[in-house]
């Protein structure tokens, strides 16, 4: 879970609200689920570190809901749709 959390922060700009690049509205927002009280306090701890570097954090925390799987047309999009992902870059901060 510490090594999504910290990959997902360093592949998306964790500081944009309501959106991600183009992509606005609530259902593009940055958010962390959690399933359990350790999994939160792995969360919190890089969202601190990321404070403590001076960056305003936009990424919410959450409590997991019920999971529900994307429809067919969903699974593996970009190879599917043949295009590039023009909002995630790699960029390591930890």
């Amino acid at each position: 879970y510490e090594a999504m959390v910290k990959l997902f922060f360093e592949t998306h700009d964790f500081t944009q609200t309501d959106g991600q690049g183009p992509d606005i509205g609530p259902q593009y927002r940055s958010c962390i689920f959690y399933n359990d009280a350790e999994e939160k306090a792995i969360a919190e701890k890089y969202i601190s570190l990321l404070n403590e570097k001076g960056y305003r954090v936009a990424t919410m925390l959450k409590p997991a809901p019920r999971f529900w799987r994307a429809e067919d047309y969903h699974q593996q999009y970009y190879e599917h749709k043949g295009a590039k992902p023009y909002c995630h870059k790699y960029t390591p901060i930890f």
